[in-house]
């Protein structure tokens, strides 16, 4: 027999009955009974219910054991009493009477139990997160992570990709987000990076003359963290396409994402139409770029019926250039209590509150009912209601202004709304790509023109779009939106050095600063580029929308807490010395 365990503690069933057997695993949990003891062993499979009385060799020392103690026993496999069989267990029909035990591993008192659904702080959690992952919940998730990324792999082989490696320690390169550097021994003064992505690198295997690259790759950025992001790393599923266009990346993506919603899903609807919305549009619509279609309720401009209007507020508002009036559709929504809730919401978001109509019974029928309806009028109020397809019951909310002034909060607005009334359809995933970003942005305190998304890609009209006003240009530029999450970012590829420089120059880079950050991407531009394109999915973030979790630490095996610290190996830590002197480094005293 081998010397740890004949089977693990989920494969044992009526088949092995008077069997010997040897099993090896952690104490689940203790119950006695009296002269019997039950333990439930647990090991990465499952569980299996080992007993002992007082005739069983094993008794004395089997009573020594606690919860997560790490032991092997030796014993001949029983059927249970009928009414004691477990049905919820692959192994319940079963269980162990133990004539030997052996332990492998004692343990000290738990930081936190094992066994049970009790919620602990995080810090204590991640502190001992081995532990942590030990918990039945946990540890399906971390499976369910490690199947995604199996299936993953294989949709992309089968789709014609070949997966190749990029490097770990590379240059600095802009992604939007702060590099980690990482100071060179060799190269005194000098530092390294490590990837924000392998952008440059998939660009390259492109040019080098592979036609389809995959990659479950880590990413690397110092990033401020989210409740649906890592503060430091994350891994995501790149992949680089030669010869194609925009709708060709979509064609080779959807299968795959579409297949591992179906597959790991869990039974919830996967919708299978991913319609296409402009970035302005959503933002219009939705007032983020990542919409929750699962929410019906779709925002519509109605300033026209404000202009001139008796309600002094809007109608002064709209004097000003670039200002409008959205309103937020709610069915459903039709009674003061509601729309009062919701105006305390916007207040809460920190804005002095939302105009409301909402339509009810009157003596001579549908009526509209609340300040707004008062101010400006049936008519007016009639046209609202008709160009937003309410009715009796329902309610409309109201925001104006600069729309990048408010138009974030309209999206959670939105949200809430559709929360509240329970319009969203919790189970199924519901899918669009956002496309045609704009390029550039301003920054409005200096006014600067730079980048607003990928700086790689290709400009819609290429050369000739950017003679014109930087913030008119649209880019190749794409991201897939599940469930209120960005799944998905990515781009048709500049991959002409003219366009490139000209991007870059409208962005204050000098064709000096590109040649010195990106040198030898230009180089290889300069010798027969293919037109190419790409994305990348974040993985993380998908297994966390499969796991129905609101957190991503949920589904990383060690994660960072809010501060970026790890509380288990305790990183980041202090330098010694002699490192710092092996690094030609000086830490700075702190001001």
């Amino acid at each position: 027999m081998h010397a740890y365990r004949s089977h693990t503690c989920a494969q044992l069933t009526a088949a092995n009955v008077d069997q010997t057997v040897r099993l090896s695993g952690w104490v689940h949990r203790v119950r006695d009974h009296g002269g019997v003891l039950f333990i439930d062993l647990r090991d990465h499979y499952g569980i299996t219910q080992i007993l002992a009385d007082s005739d069983s060799p094993a008794f004395d020392a089997l009573e020594k054991v606690r919860s997560e103690w790490v032991i092997s026993i030796d014993g001949r496999v029983k059927t249970r009493d009928a009414a004691m069989i477990n049905p919820k267990l692959p192994t319940g029909e079963i269980e162990v009477y133990i004539t030997d035990m052996r332990v492998l591993g004692a343990a000290d008192e738990l930081p936190l139990p094992v066994f049970g659904d009790q919620e602990y702080p995080e810090e204590t959690r991640l502190t001992y997160r081995f532990l942590d992952l030990r918990r039945e919940g946990l540890h399906n998730k971390m499976m369910l992570r490690s199947n995604v990324v199996r299936s993953i792999r294989n949709r992309m082989w089968d789709s014609g990709f070949t997966e190749f490696q990029t490097p770990i320690i590379t240059a600095s390169s802009p992604e939007g987000a702060r590099d980690f550097l990482v100071p060179s021994r060799l190269h005194p003064g000098k530092f390294y990076a490590l990837p924000q992505a392998p952008q440059q690198f998939k660009q390259l295997i492109m040019v080098a003359g592979f036609d389809r690259y995959f990659q479950i790759a880590p990413c690397f950025r110092d990033e401020d963290p989210r409740a649906d992001r890592s503060p430091t790393d994350f891994y995501q599923l790149d992949l680089e396409m030669s010869f194609v266009e925009q709708e060709d990346v979509f064609a080779a993506i959807q299968p795959v994402v579409q297949g591992i919603f179906e597959e790991f899903g869990g039974g919830r609807k996967v919708d299978a139409d991913w319609p296409q919305i402009s970035y302005r549009d959503a933002a219009l619509w939705y007032g983020t770029d990542k919409p929750d279609l699962r929410n019906p309720i779709k925002m519509q401009v109605v300033s026209e019926h404000f202009r001139n209007s008796g309600f002094a507020i809007f109608a002064k508002l709209l004097e000003n250039d670039g200002t409008e009036i959205r309103a937020i559709p709610a069915p459903g929504g039709g009674s003061r209590k509601f729309c009062d809730r919701m105006n305390a919401f916007a207040q809460s978001q920190g804005l002095p509150g939302m105009g409301y109509i909402f339509w009810r019974a009157g003596a001579e029928g549908m009526e509209a009912a609340g300040p707004l309806a008062k101010n400006i009028g049936p008519e007016r109020t009639e046209a609202i209601r008709a160009e937003l397809g309410l009715g009796e019951g329902d309610a409309a909310f109201f925001l104006g202004g600069k729309p990048a002034q408010f138009e974030a909060v309209a999206g959670r607005a939105r949200t809430e709304i559709g929360r509240e009334l329970g319009l969203i359809d919790e189970g199924s995933f519901k899918f669009a790509w956002i496309v045609d970003f704009p390029m550039y942005e301003k920054d409005p305190e200096t006014g600067k023109i730079d980048f607003s998304h990928n700086p790689f890609s290709m400009p819609q009209g290429g050369m000739e779009a950017l003679s014109g006003d930087p913030l008119n240009v649209l880019g190749y530029q794409y991201d897939l939106a599940c469930n209120g999450y960005e799944l998905i970012s990515g781009a048709i590829r500049n991959h002409q050095p003219d366009i490139m420089y000209k991007a870059f120059e409208i962005a204050g880079y000098p064709a000096s600063e590109v040649d010195k950050r990106f040198g030898g991407m230009v180089k290889a531009f300069r010798y027969g580029a293919p037109p190419h394109g790409g994305c990348a999915a974040g993985i993380d973030r998908i297994v966390m929308l499969l796991a129905d979790e609101a957190n991503i630490r949920e589904v990383i095996m060690f994660p960072m807490n809010q501060r970026a610290e790890d509380l288990l190996l305790g990183a980041p830590s202090e330098p010694t010395n002699e490192q710092l002197r092996d690094l030609s480094l000086r830490v700075a005293p702190k001001a």
